[in-house]
């Protein structure tokens, strides 16, 4: 497929983000007014509320674009989301006679805020990326125990805390904790000193499943609404601390970002790629009925306060060792029901090679080697620094983008029990 092209001329612009060929689904808000759903489309959101609300767009019987989330259109399903897209590519695409009737309903991107993109139900963090799971297993416990016993079989994940999802350009504060030092007798109560990101994308679930009854892979697939970009900021330092025996507490709790537009699961269809060949056999539930993946090329970037941007990391999501919906299938197993805004985080996206780590930590292997950037050298995340992931799909002469998934790091609080 090449680019569709549409009578909005910046959605033609070669690299653009958002072409005809995305229509990524976002809230967004004009001045005081309430937010509510959207797409963009170039340069613009598309305001669906109005198209709602003249009947040029109606896809239930009850407003389901006026609101600030999109957790009841999702609620739909699959025959629904497949029938506005279609509507909405026909009126957009060049020549559209239906092109007066969307004009006034255009804003500029640059004009309007965006909000998180839906209600988020719960949140599970996974740990699915063997080349990060490799790099974080060899400095914790050398190279011949670097992967759990279970990782080739199972994805392994926790649950994290929905409250603390945040949308792109929210700044996140430097956490405190408990800190242990190797070779202290006791721990300390202080600031996250080596505070991280990691480079996920997260699926979003679109359909319910039973309680009591597990879903198949490609149930999981069909549940799946579309993906946004990850960044699960992490305190390394409380991490080492707390995680034994029970895994990640308060050092995943801070903050997750995630950009503000969602990237249907139809718009990534031509970019389908397989998981990896298997070390392991993994059991008939967990076997991928068809390409489940995405060739989704990564990139993270850090900017120092005043600074200029350096791109530290280049990956691609096909590097992960399972696909969201195997990670969605194996969730439900134990009868565990999931809901219409449950988001998935994939784990680090790691390459194999070292500008392809997708974490400070791996990039500066444990802080022992600093890595540069513009003006310096980093190890961990600074105060002040801004962290930007940036996505897209490349198709024939056009581009399927996320957006930018960024957030600033700002100093810890003097007194964290002040009410000031």
């Amino acid at each position: 497929m090449g680019l569709l092209r549409s009578w909005v001329e910046s959605a033609n612009v070669p690299g653009a983000d958002f072409p005809l060929n995305n229509l990524p689904c976002g809230v967004f808000s004009l001045g005081e007014e309430e937010p509510r759903c959207g797409v963009a489309i170039g340069d613009y959101v598309l305001d669906l509320a109005a198209l709602e609300a003249e009947d040029i767009v109606a896809p239930a019987a009850h407003a389901v674009f006026d609101l600030p989330f999109w957790n009841e259109f999702m609620e739909l399903g699959s025959r629904v989301w497949a029938e506005v897209r279609i509507d909405l590519t026909d009126m957009l695409k060049e020549g559209s006679p239906k092109q007066y009737l969307l004009t006034d309903h255009l804003h500029p991107l640059a004009e309007v805020t965006l909000h998180l993109p839906f209600l988020i139900s719960e949140y599970t963090d996974f740990y699915a990326g063997k080349h990060h799971a490799m790099n974080v297993g060899t400095m914790l416990r050398g190279a011949e125990n670097a992967l759990p016993p279970n990782w080739l079989h199972i994805p392994i994940g926790y649950n994290g805390r929905a409250s603390s999802v945040v949308v792109s350009g929210s700044e996140v504060r430097r956490p405190w904790g408990q800190i242990k030092a190797p070779d202290a007798e006791s721990p300390i109560f202080a600031p996250s000193r080596r505070f991280d990101i990691e480079l996920e994308l997260g699926a979003v679930v679109g359909q319910p499943s039973r309680h009591g009854h597990p879903v198949t892979v490609a149930e999981a697939d069909e549940m799946i609404f579309g993906y946004v970009l990850l960044n699960d900021w992490s305190a390394r330092d409380i991490q080492a601390w707390e995680y034994q025996p029970l895994g990640p507490f308060q050092s995943k709790a801070t903050a997750t970002t995630i950009s503000p537009w969602i990237v249907t699961k139809a718009a990534l269809e031509p970019f389908r790629v397989a998981t990896p060949a298997r070390e392991k056999p993994l059991l008939p539930y967990l076997q991928e009925p068809r390409p489940l993946l995405y060739d989704i090329a990564l990139e993270v970037s850090l900017t120092p306060d005043g600074g200029r941007e350096t791109v530290i990391a280049r990956t691609n999501y096909r590097e992960m060792y399972y696909s969201a919906a195997q990670q969605l299938a194996h969730h439900t197993t134990s009868g565990c029901p999931m809901n219409v805004g449950d988001l998935l985080g994939s784990g680090t996206i790691s390459g194999p090679t070292k500008d392809s780590r997708g974490s400070l930590m791996e990039l500066s292997w444990g802080g022992k080697e600093p890595f540069a950037i513009d003006g310096g050298t980093r190890s961990f995340v600074e105060d002040n620094d801004t962290l930007t992931l940036r996505g897209g799909a490349i198709g024939d002469g056009y581009r399927v983008g996320f957006g930018d998934c960024s957030g600033k790091v700002v100093p810890a609080l003097t007194d964290p029990w002040s009410r000031q």
